[in-house]
C-alpha cells in the first residue's frame, strides 16, 4: 500500500508540472500563429487521445508518464503541406521562436509562484523554532546558543517555524555570508542576536550545515507508545503493533520514546528483548535492528517505527502561520526566487567541486519525496509541488543543448551572427548535450539506487 501510495502522488506531481510546462510551449505556440499538430502528457503507446477535428490539435495522455512533449508543424522534423507553411515553427520570426522555447520553463516558475502563494494563504504547519539542545564543538555553540531559546528572526526577517530558520540560515549560506545574525527569545523573555561563523565548507551540502550547527528542536516528552510501522521494518515483522506501549528493553526500563531510539540506535543487528504492554497485558517479545549506515560514516540500528503522538501534546510542539492574500503575493515570488537562486548556486557549487553531488535527486528520490508529503497534508504537498516546479523550470532554462536553455542559447547566437547556426552543428551541441544529460540522470539514478541501500 505505502509502494501504490507513493507511485500513484508520484505520477500526479509529474503528471501536473510536465502539463504546465507543456501548456506554456502550447499556449503561446498558438498566440504567435505555430500549428501545434500534438500535446502529449507522457511518452510511448497512447492511452487516450482527443480531437476536436482533424485540422485541430490532438491532445493526447500516453503510457510513460515521466514527461511530454508538444509537437509543432516543423520543416526540420518532416515535409510540410504548402497550406501549412505559414503557421511552421522554423519560419517564425527569431522573438517568436524565443516565446515559445522560453514559455515552458516560464510556465514551471509561474506555477511555483501560484502554488507557494496557495500554501501562504492555506497557512504552513511547523514545530516552534525552539532549540532544545545545542552539541558541543558545534557552530551554535561557539554563538552561545542555549536550550530553551527561541529564534524568532534570522538576518532581520521573521522565522515562525523552524524549517523558516533553517531556510533563512541556509539561505544566507548559499549566498556566501560568513557571519550570521540570529535574534532570539531567552526565558526571561528578552531579545538577544547570536552571531554564527561559518567557513566555506560549512556549506557542502544543506546536511553538513545541519549537521554542523548542532541546533535541535525542543520536543516535549513522548511516550514510547509505537505509532506507524513500516511495512517491511524489523519491528512490524518481529510483531510490534501500532499502540504498543514499551515498558522495557533487556530489562532497562523505558521512560520515553528518545531512550528508545537511542537505546535502538546503538545496537545494531544486536538481538532486544522487550516487555511491552497491548490491552493492559504484559508480553515479551524480541527484535534485532537493522544495521544501517550514515552519511557521516556511522552505523546504527533501525526498526522502522515511528511515535504516537497524542493532539494535545503535537498542538504544543507546532504552530500554523497564514498570510492575506495580499501580504502572500510578494512572500510567494520572493520564496520562488529564492529556490531558484539557491539550486543555481548549488549546481555551480557541485560543478565546480565545492559541494557534493550527493544533493543530486533522481525520480526514485522524488517519488518518495511525492508519497511522505502528500501524506503530511494537502499544504506540505502543495510546496512540494512549488519547489520541483522551481527546480524544473532552473533546469529547464540551462544553456544545455536539448534542454529548453540550449535552444534559447542557439537564439542568442542567431540574434548576434544574424542567421542562424548551420544544422550540423546545431545537431554536434544536441548529440553532446544529450550525453551529458544522460549522464547527469544516470548519476542521479545511482545516488537514488545508492540510497535506498543504505
Amino acid at each position: 500500500m505505502d509502494t501504490l501510495h507513493t507511485v500513484f502522488y508520484f505520477i500526479v506531481a509529474i503528471a501536473v508540472l510536465v502539463a504546465f510546462h507543456e501548456f506554456g510551449h502550447f499556449w503561446v505556440a498558438r498566440k504567435v500563429g505555430v500549428k501545434v499538430i500534438r500535446f502529449s502528457i507522457g511518452f510511448g503507446k497512447p492511452l487516450w487521445t482527443w480531437r476536436k477535428s482533424p485540422h485541430d490539435t490532438e491532445f493526447v495522455v500516453a503510457a510513460v508518464p515521466l514527461g511530454g512533449y508538444v509537437k509543432m508543424v516543423d520543416e526540420r522534423e518532416g515535409e510540410v503541406s504548402p497550406e501549412d507553411l505559414p503557421y511552421a515553427f522554423n519560419r517564425q520570426p527569431l522573438w517568436a521562436r524565443t516565446a515559445v522555447v522560453a514559455a515552458g520553463p516560464l510556465a514551471n516558475l509561474s506555477l511555483a509562484v501560484v502554488l507557494f502563494w496557495t500554501v501562504l494563504v492555506l497557512g504552513e504547519v511547523g514545530v516552534r523554532p525552539v532549540i532544545g539542545g545545542v552539541e558541543a564543538d558545534s557552530l551554535a555553540a561557539a554563538a552561545g546558543f542555549t536550550a530553551g531559546e527561541e529564534i524568532v528572526g534570522v538576518a532581520g526577517k521573521d522565522t515562525p517555524t523552524w524549517m523558516d530558520a533553517l531556510d533563512a540560515v541556509l539561505s544566507l549560506a548559499i549566498d556566501g555570508q560568513t557571519q550570521i545574525d540570529v535574534a532570539v527569545k531567552t526565558s526571561d523573555d528578552s531579545r538577544q542576536v547570536r552571531q554564527l561563523q561559518l567557513q566555506p565548507s560549512d556549506v557542502d551540502s544543506p546536511e553538513v550545515l545541519h549537521k554542523r550547527l548542532g541546533l535541535k528542536p525542543w520536543m516535549p516528552v513522548v511516550k514510547p507508545v509505537v505509532g506507524k510501522l513500516l511495512e517491511d521494518g524489523v519491528a512490524k515483522q518481529a510483531g510490534l503493533l501500532s499502540g504498543d506501549l514499551i515498558l522495557s528493553a533487556d530489562g532497562n526500563p523505558i521512560g520515553e520514546w528518545q531512550q528508545w531510539v537511542d537505546y535502538v540506535q546503538a545496537r545494531p543487528d544486536q538481538p532486544i528483548k522487550l516487555l511491552i504492554e497491548r490491552d493492559n497485558v504484559t508480553l515479551p517479545l524480541t527484535l534485532t535492528p537493522r544495521r544501517e549506515h550514515q552519511e557521516d560514516g556511522r552505523e546504527i540500528g533501525k526498526i522502522g517505527a515511528g511515535v504516537y503522538i497524542p493532539k494535545e501534546l503535537s498542538d504544543s510542539v507546532l504552530v500554523k502561520s497564514s498570510k492575506s492574500p495580499w501580504e502572500a503575493v510578494p512572500l510567494a515570488l520572493e520564496r520562488t526566487w529564492f529556490y531558484a537562486t539557491a539550486t543555481l548556486k548549488m549546481m555551480g557549487k557541485m560543478l565546480v567541486g565545492s559541494a557534493s553531488v550527493d544533493n543530486l535527486s533522481g525520480p526514485i528520490s522524488i517519488a518518495q519525496y511525492a508519497g511522505q508529503s502528500a501524506e503530511m497534508g494537502l499544504t506540505a504537498f502543495l510546496k512540494f509541488l512549488g519547489l520541483v516546479s522551481v527546480s524544473l523550470g532552473v533546469l529547464n532554462l540551462l544553456p544545455v543543448p536539448v534542454l529548453d536553455g540550449g535552444h534559447l542559447l542557439f537564439y542568442l547566437v542567431e540574434a548576434l551572427r544574424g542567421r542562424p547556426l548551420p544544422d550540423k552543428i546545431q545537431m554536434y551541441f544536441q548529440q553532446v548535450g544529450m550525453f551529458l544529460l544522460m549522464m547527469l540522470m544516470a548519476l542521479a539514478m545511482f545516488l537514488d539506487i545508492d540510497r535506498l541501500f543504505q
